[in-house]
């Protein structure tokens, strides 16, 4: 037989029995009354078997003996048709509910029937699980159908069981317990029936027919309020006539019996009683119109349990309906009627939700999410949403939707859908590990954090991300994120409130993270600075180490300083650095606080007035001071000493401190050198830190400095000759410290000066390096050429001595300091610098400017002879005339002269320097040319062509420091003084000298004072009393 003939004859012998079965059923309530709850079980136990008969008749896996299995169950339905057939027509009926003195007939009936369902059981138990395929749901109900229908035992009531039933209310209500499937309590109506034949494949067919068009202007709320008729929404087993109230026409949710043995919805029959009673004092069966002696109800046990059977596999079937049709559908109406078809299912029945789930459905509406309608998005989010309320769910969504999915929908331009997927992972995230899930994703709580800061903008979506983040941070890893993308309250709660591990936990994350706003960072000291300095005072091992590194990372922010000082940190730090001793420690918590202390001072707190101990100790005093150089004196770990140092480095602001600081390094010959050799360190911030120590303290013992820095293998030397900087052609910030360190050393000391000599070609080097290249070629190149053109001017201090002489001679540094004063690469300080260079060689101009000496003719051939020798023979001498000012033989490069090097005109630029210290520094090289021992009235000559008067009134006027106007002053007195009519008839005819010249006169110093009244007699302001020599 072929494969369609016999799946033709399969489906005429299920029709067969499922039309037996329904014969059966409506047979059944017209049976004898006193056993008429025998015969409802025994019709439930048949009605059940026709679940079986659907899934034989529908699976995609018929078994081989599917038909024989079908015939063999036909038999035993036949059998009992024709059992129950017979009763029937000889059915009579009690007035009293006691069976007549021939009961034998009924009792053999029901053995008879016991057996066909026993038999029937058997039959079932045979299907193999293969029909089933992945159904897990149907297997089990067919196996439990089975075992029932084996079990199964009819008991025949007796002439006093019988009698029970007109027991009063009180008596005859008892406690139904809930394995109690099938109690002898079951009735149906006895209205006409209407039966539904309709079968699963034929509900198929719905799928394959046009979708039934819904406007979009409708809404999607418009498509619930819809009755979903062009869905299927029918039985897909027979709806019996038992299963209506009689009263209602509707299927029962709780059918109840009364004394008539007729089956009501509860509901409808007690509100049938109570509007009875007000009509008629005595009570009457709706439907037999019998009285009734009392109105108790009796749950029908059997009846409920066999109508949500039906409801079940009904409501599991159209479940792989709507699956089929999300699978098919090819528009958005067909996908959004299939979504509300599975959320009513749902609706009303909460454990449908886990069918849903089972049936495989949830791959599609993963599927759907992205769809292009915006109104299947929010549809397939809403019944998401529905069936993220069970814990079972929640977890089988994760698995089959992507997550991530949702969280892109929070970014929606459409309100609706934003909230839908808020209340989705709001849901998911009730359940922890959905928790660690949403939050491994990436963007999900930074989304988060924004909508709720969004409240503003919609209140709805802040609040419930809001419930999100505080699910989600249940999870340190979570509280983390929260607090990199700029959300601190989970962290700092916990840390606040949570168990020692936590805080721990939470310590160290703040430690790790980069606080990004100003807000955050004030807003983290101010909650979390208290709770972190009990953890390192009271804490183990583990917690003062995290504590440790969170105060590190709060206090590198200095406005932080002042509040962590108030909460009590320094008294906390300098016990942990001078007296706390914790052994085995896994840590160096000196360390740890001496960077937390060197952060705060940085921040640059006061420091006068700060206790750092019970016994009264400032934080300046000597106590800390000796402490702290001892400890650096005795250190080795270099992170240590490297805090030490900046510790010493803000103290050294305080003048009690650093008067201490001095006298203790003096003393402690030991501490000197041992910061000199820190120097040649390796350690590039601790070599650099200790240049910063011995920078600040050469004001105050740099020939000390000096002294041991000279006795130290490899030094001056390698502070210019830096090993390391010949790998690279950036300058480094230890290479601008060494060259700053030795430019300010004291620079008349001969022996550092002697010591550095051989270096000066290294230096011109890398001066005309920078020149070429730029300072922008390194943020320290700056820095570094101030500190080279200061060691080139250590040498002009000390001319004197032959070798620095020829050193300036050799090099030329008159035309080396002239070139730097006006580069571009110069800054402020290098101007100033090379100005003070050039007042230093021109200084020495007229020691060493000569004039030629000339011998005397000692007859007149001679003189005769002697004249024509000079008149042929010096011709290069005459081209080297005498220097007007020196009144010799000068150069730029042996007499340093600065006229001959031009540097006049440079320096005299540079008196427009709005910074008031090159234009001193430049003043004072020119004044060297007005010196006594110069020809003053051709140097006068020289500076009135250069409009030098000029050049001068205008610095009296933009400066007004005394020392640079003491200056101005005595040059210009110089000039009255030699009565060049130009020179007078400038400084006359300036408007603004007088009024300052007489404010000089009153509230200056005493030179200043002397030189504004001379200048004031030469302008007949004041009388003149004569002549009187003023010096620089």
């Amino acid at each position: 037989m072929s494969l369609n003939s016999d799946s033709a004859l399969i489906n005429a012998i299920a029709e067969s029995t499922l039309a037996s079965t329904s014969d059966i059923i409506k047979t059944v309530p017209r049976l004898v009354e006193s056993q008429r709850e025998i015969f409802f079980e025994i019709g439930c136990y048949i009605y059940r078997t026709s679940f079986a008969v659907m899934e034989l008749q529908t699976t995609e896996t018929p078994p081989e003996n599917a038909r024989e299995i079908l015939e063999s169950l036909s038999r035993s339905i036949n059998e009992a048709k024709d059992l129950v057939s017979g009763c029937r027509r000889r059915s009579f009926v009690e007035e009293d509910g006691l069976l007549p003195s021939d009961d034998s007939d009924i009792r053999s009936t029901i053995s008879q029937l016991e057996e066909v369902i026993k038999r029937a059981g058997e039959i079932l138990r045979s299907i193999p699980s293969s029909t089933f395929i992945d159904n897990e749901y149907s297997e089990m109900a067919v196996r439990s159908i089975a075992s029932e229908m084996q079990n199964a035992q009819f008991k025949v009531l007796q002439k006093e069981e019988a009698a029970e039933e007109q027991m009063p209310e009180e008596a005859q209500r008892e406690p139904i317990e809930s394995s109690d499937l099938y109690p002898t309590n079951a009735d149906f109506s006895t209205n006409d029936s209407q039966v539904l034949d309709t079968k699963l494949p034929q509900l198929i067919q719905f799928l394959r027919r046009p979708t039934s068009s819904i406007s979009r202007n409708q809404g999607l709320k418009n498509h619930r309020s819809i009755s979903t008729t062009s869905f299927p929404d029918m039985a897909i087993e027979p709806l019996y006539e038992t299963f209506c109230c009689p009263l209602t026409k509707q299927v029962m949710e709780d059918p109840v019996t009364i004394q008539s043995g007729v089956t009501f919805e509860r509901k409808a029959i007690t509100k049938w009683f109570q509007d009875e009673f007000e009509s008629s004092p005595e009570a009457v069966c709706p439907v037999t119109a019998l009285k009734l002696t009392n109105t108790s109800l009796r749950t029908n046990v059997a009846l409920r349990t066999t109508i949500e059977e039906w409801k079940e596999r009904n409501e599991a079937a159209k479940i792989k309906v709507c699956r089929a049709a999300l699978s098919l559908a090819s528009t958005a109406s067909m996908a959004i009627e299939a979504v509300i078809n599975l959320q009513q299912i749902c609706t009303r029945n909460p454990f449908n939700k886990m069918q849903v789930c089972n049936a495989g459905i949830l791959p599609l509406l993963d599927n759907f999410l992205s769809h292009k309608d915006r109104d299947v998005r929010i549809a397939v989010l809403e019944f998401l949403v529905d069936l993220a309320e069970e814990d079972d769910g929640k977890e089988m969504i994760a698995k089959a939707v992507d997550l991530s999915a949702v969280v892109r929908l929070l970014s929606s331009g459409h309100q609706v859908i934003k909230h839908q997927s808020l209340l989705l992972l709001l849901e998911l995230a009730r359940l922890e590990t959905m928790s660690e899930r949403i939050g491994s994703i990436t963007g999900s709580i930074l989304m988060l954090i924004k909508l709720k800061y969004s409240h503003s903008l919609d209140s709805f979506a802040s609040e419930k991300a809001d419930e999100i983040l505080r699910s989600l941070g249940r999870l340190p890893e979570n509280v983390k994120q929260m607090a990199e993308n700029g959300f601190l309250e989970p962290l700092i709660n916990q840390l606040s409130e949570g168990p020692e591990e936590v805080q721990i936990e939470m310590a160290s994350y703040l430690g790790e993270i980069s606080l990004g706003h100003e807000s955050q960072k004030t807003y983290v000291a101010d909650r979390a600075s208290p709770v972190l300095i009990r953890m390192v005072h009271n804490g183990n091992a583990l917690t003062r180490r995290a504590a440790f590194k969170a105060l590190a990372q709060i206090s590198s922010y200095h406005p932080n300083a002042n509040t962590l000082t108030e909460a009590g940190i320094l008294h906390i730090m300098v016990e942990e650095m001078f007296t706390r001793r914790i052994y085995n420690e896994p840590m160096d918590s000196k360390n740890e606080a001496a960077a937390i202390l060197a952060n705060i001072l940085e921040a640059g707190v006061e420091l006068q007035n700060l206790k750092v101990n019970s016994y009264g100790h400032k934080l300046t005093s000597d106590y800390v001071v000796y402490n702290i150089i001892h400890m650096l004196n005795n250190s080795t770990p270099e992170e240590l000493n490297i805090n030490l140092i900046r510790i010493i480095l803000c103290l050294a602001d305080s003048p009690n401190s650093m008067a201490t600081i001095v006298s203790v390094v003096k003393k402690q010959s030991e501490v000197s050198y041992n910061l000199i050799e820190l120097i040649n360190n390796p350690h590039e911030e601790l070599g650099v830190s200790a240049i910063k120590l011995l920078i600040k303290l050469s004001p105050y013992m740099g020939h000390t400095v000096i002294e041991r820095l000279c006795k130290t293998r490899g030094l001056p030397e390698n502070l210019i000759l830096d090993e390391t900087a010949g790998t690279t052609t950036r300058t480094t910030e230890r290479q601008a410290l060494s060259a700053l360190f030795l430019a300010k050393l004291p620079h008349k000391n001969l022996t550092l000066n002697l010591a550095l000599v051989g270096l000066v070609p290294r230096i011109l080097d890398s001066i005309n390096q920078i020149q070429s290249s730029g300072t922008r070629s390194s943020r320290h190149s700056s820095a570094y050429l101030e500190g080279l053109v200061g060691v080139l001017v250590r040498f002009t201090a000390t001319l004197y001595e032959p070798q620095m002489l020829f050193l300036a001679r050799t090099h030329n540094f008159t035309s080396v300091f002239t070139q730097l004063l006006l580069t571009k690469t110069s800054n402020d300080e290098v101007q100033r610098l090379s100005a003070f260079g050039l007042e230093n060689l021109s200084a020495e101009s007229v020691n060493l400017s000569k004039p030629p000496k000339t011998k005397k003719p000692t007859s007149l051939g001679k003189s005769f002879s002697m004249r024509k020798f000079l008149s042929f023979g010096s011709s290069k001498k005459r081209r080297a005339p005498l220097c007007p000012v020196h009144r010799g033989v000068c150069s730029s490069q042996d007499t340093f002269c600065l006229v001959d090097a031009n540097a006049v005109e440079r320096l005299l630029t540079c008196l427009d320097h709005e910074n008031a210290k090159v234009v001193d520094a430049a003043l004072s090289a020119i004044c060297t040319l007005l010196d006594d021992r110069v020809d003053l009235e051709s140097s006068i000559a020289m500076l009135i062509g250069k409009n030098a008067v000029k050049q001068i009134l205008h610095v009296v006027t933009e400066h007004g420091s005394e020392a640079l106007r003491h200056k101005c002053f005595w040059f210009l007195e110089r000039f009255l003084e030699s009565g060049a009519d130009s020179s007078v008839g400038d400084i006359s005819m300036d408007r603004s000298l007088p009024a300052i010249v007489i404010s000089a006169f009153h509230h200056g110093d005493g030179n200043t004072r002397q030189m504004a009244e001379k200048i004031l007699g030469h302008l007949n302001r004041v009388p003149n009393y004569g002549t009187t020599h003023f010096t620089m």
